[in-house]
């Protein structure tokens, strides 16, 4: 490891050892998604202040341990394991992308709707669609699990592990969710792919769940300047006093040595009720793409 003093975050203050220390702490709760996933990572060679680029390709310098698989040209880094997430961390990796699928399969593991509001001002709005899709969700008998991003808003991840869902199926139940609920507060609620259009109604993002899109990892650090994580949750912390700002990278630490993951055992549920769905509305051809 090197240059462990130099500054990532100025406030809170953390220096290239903390983000080392975070990495090491919650990888037996990040490395179960990164694990068989091609990843993108932003990195931040001169903290949060300075500029970031993305970064797919494995560089030519990696040590031998460092895992990689080619698709389309690029050598993408695959972390298994603990010493591919702090030699990432060491390099000064702070945002891990991942796709919803594993590097051997081409279907997803697991639906997630990003809930995008137009800023933190606006996470209220958030905050209600997430407390919506749980209603609907729970009547439909499927688990879900909410997350913060770490940037403005929420995701809501559906674990579909083992059923032979394809995207273009996952696409018709995202749609007809997403679509449902802005019928139901067209105020505030939108599907709109243009800021411009969006008129500071929260924009749904189904369309993102698509092979070769990618999302924040969950425990992830992201970019900003109040070091917050992408932190997963209980659904009884989704209510008005959730603030994204809370789950920075102290917090969450400390939160995670006094309760177990929210997200424990995903992997375990696969809401096979979802293929009666899914095959239900292709019967009634009552959605929109």
């Amino acid at each position: 490891f090197t240059n462990l003093d130099k500054v990532i975050w100025e406030n809170p203050l953390i220096h290239k050892e903390g983000l080392l220390s975070y990495l090491c702490e919650m990888s037996s709760y990040m490395l179960p998604f990164l694990r068989e996933r091609i990843l993108t990572t932003i990195r931040y060679p001169n903290g949060i202040k300075g500029e970031s680029f993305f970064q797919k390709n494995c560089p030519d310098y990696a040590p031998s341990f460092i895992q990689t698989i080619e698709k389309e040209g690029t050598h993408f880094i695959v972390c298994d394991d603990i010493s591919t997430l702090l030699w990432l961390g060491n390099q000064l990796a702070v945002e891990f992308h991942i796709p919803f699928q594993t590097i051997h399969e081409e279907s997803p593991l697991e639906i997630v709707f990003d809930l995008d509001p137009p800023s933190r001002a606006h996470f209220s709005l958030a905050i209600k669609a997430a407390v919506e899709m749980k209603r609907i969700f729970d009547g439909l008998g499927i688990v879900s699990f909410p997350k913060l991003s770490g940037s403005k808003g929420i995701q809501i991840h559906i674990p579909i592990s083992n059923l032979p869902l394809s995207y273009s199926d996952t696409r018709i139940f995202t749609s007809f969710i997403s679509n449902y609920l802005i019928e139901q507060f067209p105020d505030d609620f939108t599907i709109e792919r243009f800021k411009k259009n969006r008129g500071g109604r929260l924009y749904i993002d189904y369309v993102q769940h698509a092979e070769g899109k990618t999302l924040i990892c969950p425990y992830s650090t992201r970019g900003k300047e109040d070091a917050t994580v992408a932190a997963p949750l209980y659904w009884d912390e989704v209510n008005d006093n959730l603030k994204i700002e809370t789950f920075n990278i102290p917090f969450v630490l400390n939160r995670m040595e006094k309760i177990k993951c929210p997200m424990e055992n995903y992997f375990e549920h696969n809401n096979s009720s979802l293929m009666d769905i899914i095959f239900t509305l292709k019967e009634k051809n009552n959605y929109r793409n």
